[in-house]
């Protein structure tokens, strides 16, 4: 669904909210005796995202307090489009934040209430019906409409992608998503299919992909002025990955539909690039594979030869998204953009590190890695720095090719996998590769269960930053 549809423009009786801290309750109570009293009654203390509801003489609601805890939670209305009665709101007033945060608190609310509506309903009988049961919210006055607008479209698009399962969204199914983010904004778009992809140099995109019933492609569209600075987004899009012939036991196959996340969120992060017209070159490169198992899936123990020309001995064929990645890379490389970022459900090991909430940032690029630090912080959408560490390099080193796809050694396997992809981004280019899980575990405010945009936000505020306003 479209979840800023929850966000409306004018309704005849918008029930008011009244937002407050924690700390600002007190103060905020004690104008009115009866209020006070039955915030008593009910034991509100104002926690993050807890509603107090009033009636009136009627037994209708009336007012709705909404807890703001400390008042740095920003999904504290998140959850608040399924669990408030159907109905329309507004953002009455705002108690216990300075006037400086307030049109923050006003944007943020929102947003959550947006990314918190969000439903894959795709399947469901009534799905065309299930917007209907949601409370609404009036635009708060000093939200930033154009920016709650992209980022919402953007994160709908990515779960959308992330949700529907491999059967529907297979190399073709998305190669035709990425057409119409690419022809909704004017981008031109190019895809390589099959044994194209020989021809045209990218031999382990074919590789990895050409087992699938659904041909193996390279995705690649361009967006804007060429005399703007060169931004290129790579996004892995292995739309199911079964491992290959080092197959995976059925419970770790049961997510692998989300194993395209990468590319999900690349192309939303571009979506958001390209609604804002940000003065940048924009190209996007999407490797669309399937890692299945049949009589010409590539082998453990094969050594491919690389776009780059790097020899690549497979090491285990459940490794298969740095080598679709690398060929993307190294042509991404070779242009020297003034910005690569490349965005992947790469390894386990990232995960088991750093759990499903925070992506893995890997970076050589001091500066890089402080903007992006900052802009996780701005756009409260963590990333993690994990190191580039050199000396590890020799875990993937192969006896009989220039490099093994994933080495014998059980340790390190997200650094290891950054490695590999640092063999192919040649030359002096801000790089950052980016290990996503691109999936909620479980329900929370403004972050439902199933595909998730992981690090789109801050991404989107780095290249605003570096490149353009926002």
């Amino acid at each position: 669904m479209a979840s800023h549809s929850v966000l409306i423009e004018a309704a005849e009786q918008a029930i008011p909210i009244s937002a407050v801290t924690a700390e600002g309750l007190a103060a905020f109570a004690q104008s009115n005796a009866a209020l006070a009293t039955w915030i008593a009654a009910n034991g509100f203390k104002a926690d993050s995202g807890t509603t107090l509801l009033l009636p009136n003489a009627a037994g209708a609601i009336e007012h709705v307090i909404l807890g703001l805890g400390k008042g740095d939670d920003p999904w504290a209305t998140g959850g608040l489009a399924k669990s408030l009665p159907k109905g329309s709101y507004r953002l009455a007033d705002v108690h216990g934040i300075a006037d400086a945060g307030v049109a923050n608190v006003h944007t943020w609310a929102a947003l959550a209430w947006a990314l918190g509506a969000y439903q894959f309903t795709r399947y469901k009988k009534d799905g065309a019906n299930a917007a209907d049961k949601l409370a609404r919210l009036l635009w708060p006055s000093q939200a930033d409409r154009p920016y709650v607008s992209r980022v919402v479209a953007a994160a709908t698009l990515t779960r959308d992608l992330i949700n529907t399962p491999a059967a529907d969204m297979m190399p073709d199914a998305l190669a035709a998503a990425a057409e119409l983010v690419a022809g909704r904004h004017g981008a031109q778009c190019t895809i390589t299919v099959g044994e194209d992809l020989l021809i045209k140099g990218y031999p382990m995109i074919h590789a990895v992909g050409r087992a699938s019933a659904v041909a193996p492609r390279l995705i690649d569209f361009a967006w804007g002025d060429h005399a703007h600075p060169k931004v290129t987004l790579v996004g892995k899009g292995v739309c199911f990955d079964s491992g290959g012939l080092d197959i995976k036991p059925a419970s770790a196959m049961a997510l692998m539909k989300k194993d395209m996340g990468g590319a999900a969120t690349v192309l939303g992060l571009a979506d958001m690039i390209m609604d804002a017209k940000l003065p940048v070159r924009l190209r996007v490169f999407i490797p669309a594979v399937e890692n299945a198992v049949s009589g010409n899936a590539f082998r453990p123990g094969d050594v491919l030869t690389s776009r780059q020309g790097l020899t690549v001995e497979i090491g285990n064929t459940d490794a298969e998204g740095r080598l679709v990645l690398a060929d993307a890379l190294s042509e991404a490389a070779a242009e020297k953009p003034a910005l690569l970022i490349d965005c992947a459900t790469l390894t386990g090991a990232a995960r088991t590190a750093l759990g499903p909430d925070l992506p893995a940032m890997f970076t050589d690029d001091e500066a890089l890695a402080a903007d992006l630090a900052a802009s996780a912080r701005h756009a409260h959408d963590p990333l993690w720095r994990l190191p580039l560490w050199a000396p590890y390099r020799k875990m993937i080193d192969s006896k009989i090719a220039d490099i093994n796809n994933a080495g014998d050694s059980p340790f390190a396997g997200a650094i290891t996998a950054a490695l590999f992809l640092k063999e192919f981004v040649m030359g002096h280019v801000p790089w950052a590769h980016v290990d996503l899980f691109a999936w909620n575990p479980s329900e929370r405010p403004g972050r439902p269960q199933g595909g998730e945009a992981l690090g789109m936000r801050a991404m989107y505020d780095l290249i605003a930053r570096r490149f353009g306003a926002k």
